[in-house]
């Protein structure tokens, strides 16, 4: 089982043989949705038991790629058996002819789900994102502001080690500055509930330009907004070192491929010198100054690759924890921070003051969780406690597991 750190909480499970899952929602007390990545397949968690799936999707399923988001709006009128899904998957199909090249994207449906009935219907495409080259970062992370606008975090779709970079996707969203136009990769979107852009967009006015929330990043699995300024963070994932978490403004640009954590980067992608926003050798697109880099966070120097993050809007686990910020990893633990006074930034202390975790530095001030495996999602339960989705993968089995109060009244 996975332990804690404070003594006074612990850990409980609530369902598991779950095959890698990768989001979850809660329909309501006890009725939880979870999507599979590799299966394209959703089941509805009822009181700890799985029933389904109640839904499938043909999906790719190659490295990161799959059923990977998954965010419900709730009816506000009588109909409360309805609500609207949104899900983001890859899908890949042969090209005729050709026994060896893929088309292949990424995309985001709104269903209509009948929850007396378990039926998904209504299927609406809401965006259609590029899948190439990849079949890495393709972000998936689905989140809705207080205005029912839906935010998307899409990756650069660069490859790891399944095959080799291709210029021809390095567009002017990664911060090249003779890049090609961009598509939609390397940012957050922003779109209404039907796909429109919002207003006439922040970065510019043409599609998918005006869809553009924030951009240079290398790939997000969490994003999450502060509930009490409104304000959006988000993690990313560095290359081999430079994971991030940021607070993202309008026109957030994070700098990749310029600049990963704190450091700049050389032509391999690989950490060179510190980077100082006053250095002239580092030019960063701005799109006629709509966009501005800003320093992360917090960094941590070797990567555990940060997923999903939540702020805990209860108080449930205490006042020592209400509205503070947790961030799941895919390294086995779960991390939690405070925030400063005005909420801007971190309060770290010791030797976290310089916002960077490196390999000497005593991490015990943010590690709130172990032995979690893979954490994909975490979610606040109608009850108030916090819920963590969990892949172990050696077997991908995963769980869900429920933290609450060692003495619960």
């Amino acid at each position: 089982m996975p332990s804690l750190t404070d003594p006074e909480l612990k850990v409980e499970l609530v369902t598991r043989g779950l095959h890698f899952p990768t989001s979850m929602e809660f329909l309501t007390k006890g009725d939880i949705l979870v999507l599979e990545k590799n299966t394209g397949n959703i089941y509805r968690v009822i009181n700890g038991n799985a029933t389904g799936p109640i839904f499938h999707l043909n999906v790719a399923q190659r490295d990161e790629r799959g059923l990977l988001g998954l965010a419900v709006l709730k009816s506000d009128d009588s109909d409360k058996n309805n609500a609207f899904v949104f899900i983001y998957y890859t899908r890949c199909v042969k090209v005729e002819g050709n026994k060896t090249s893929q088309d292949c994207g990424n995309y985001v449906y709104r269903y209509k789900f009948d929850s007396q009935n378990s039926k998904f219907t209504d299927p609406k495409l809401i965006l259609r994102l590029p899948g190439l080259p990849g079949p890495a970062h393709n972000g998936g992370a689905l989140e809705l502001d207080k205005d029912k606008n839906l935010y998307v975090t899409m990756g650069d779709l660069q490859p790891t080690k399944f095959n080799r970079n291709q210029s021809s996707f390095d567009t002017r969203i990664q911060n090249f500055i003779n890049g090609t136009t961009p598509d939609g990769r390397a940012g957050i979107l922003r779109v209404t509930q039907d796909g429109k852009p919002v207003d006439n967009g922040i970065l510019g006015d043409k599609h998918p330009l005006n869809l553009y929330y924030a951009y240079g990043i290398r790939n997000s699995f969490g994003i999450d907004f502060d509930p009490l300024t409104g304000n959006l963070w988000d993690t990313e994932n560095g290359p081999h070192n430079g994971d991030e978490i940021n607070l993202v403004k309008p026109g957030f640009n994070s700098g990749w491929e310029k600049v990963q954590g704190v450091w700049k980067l050389n032509q391999t992608r690989e950490k060179d010198e510190i980077f100082n926003q006053t250095s002239k050798d580092v030019i960063f697109v701005n799109f006629n100054g709509n966009g501005k880099y800003s320093n992360p966070e917090f960094v941590w120097d070797i990567p555990v690759g940060p997923t999903t993050l939540i702020f805990f809007d209860s108080d449930k686990l205490g006042k020592n924890y209400e509205n503070d910020m947790f961030v799941g990893s895919a390294k086995n633990e779960l991390f939690h921070f405070k925030l400063s006074a005005n909420r801007s930034s971190l309060s770290l202390s010791g030797n976290l003051t310089d916002l960077v975790l490196n390999e000497n530095d005593n991490s015990s001030e943010i590690i709130f969780g172990e032995n979690f495996g893979t954490i994909t999602d975490l979610e606040i339960g109608p009850d108030g406690f916090l819920y963590v989705l969990s892949g172990l993968r050696a077997d991908d089995e995963g769980s869900i597991y429920r933290i609450i109060p060692s003495r619960v009244d």
